[in-house]
């Protein structure tokens, strides 16, 4: 599989411009990439500013995102400010080039920025399933949570439907400032997950004056970087093996010796 990441500045709250931004940075890819990952709240920045900027799932970025999957004839996934139902969620979409999309609403909010003032939780994980790959999208924050990350692969979840995954995957509004944990984090969950991980981070300054360095990277199941974007914008697609994954997992299986338990 042929996994794009996408590391760039935004502009702050303006999801007009941002969207332009990425169809522009996107289009070489029609035909040469299968998931391209944007980062969190791609059209905004990370806001609190959610009566002004929250869209409906009828909105224009859904409706965007859409007809992008559709002309690049791969996934796309990001982070967007959504309404729904009276309040306000960080929803993740994916979207398929056939125009079915499935979501996840952030289950981690970020208390020091108190996202969670204005934002509800999540409460389910999504694992979906693209070109044979089971593939898990998460959100920021969420990583720092390891067993929200998990590869239950023998654990008794609360969705019995729910299998292993072979892509772990983050989008995210992380800053420069602990940056040394992001890069960290990314490589932990690969190595205790034995999973591909993907996360996809922002570039430069946004409206409340943090500082983004980026540091996306693309993780292998061992843990080795695939590559890393850092100090700049970038565009990055790898080749991801299925194939060696489960070579690397049948011949280290420490994936059954995890410990069982629920999420909640």
């Amino acid at each position: 599989m042929r996994l794009t990441i996408v590391q760039s500045s935004l502009q702050w709250e303006s999801p007009d411009a941002n969207r332009l931004m990425f169809a522009q940075k996107l289009a070489p890819l029609r035909s040469h990439t299968d998931l391209v990952l944007l980062p969190e709240m791609f059209t905004t920045g990370f806001s609190m500013n959610t009566a002004g900027l929250g869209e409906s799932m009828e909105g224009p970025t859904l409706h965007w995102m859409r007809a992008l999957s559709n002309d690049l004839n791969a996934v796309v996934t990001g982070s967007f400010i959504c309404k729904a139902n009276g309040q306000y969620f960080n929803r993740l979409v994916w979207m398929r080039p056939d125009g079915q999309w499935e979501v996840y609403d952030k289950k981690h909010l970020f208390g020091l920025s108190n996202e969670h003032v204005h934002y509800t939780a999540g409460q389910k994980r999504l694992v979906t399933e693209w070109l044979g790959w089971r593939i898990c999208p998460l959100i920021c924050y969420d990583l720092r949570f390891p067993v929200w990350s998990s590869n239950v692969a023998v654990s008794a979840v609360s969705d019995p439907q729910e299998q292993v995954y072979d892509l772990l995957i983050y989008a995210a509004n992380w800053p420069a400032r602990r940056g040394h944990h992001w890069r960290s984090l990314l490589t932990a969950r690969a190595i205790e997950n034995q999973s591909f991980v993907a996360g996809v981070n922002v570039f430069g300054k946004d409206g409340s004056g943090l500082e983004y360095t980026g540091d996306s990277a693309i993780i292998d199941f061992a843990g080795q970087t695939i590559c890393q974007i850092s100090g700049q914008e970038g565009l990055f697609t790898a080749e991801l093996s299925l194939s060696d994954l489960r070579a690397y997992r049948q011949q280290l299986p420490f994936l059954q010796d995890g410990d069982s338990f629920t999420l909640n």
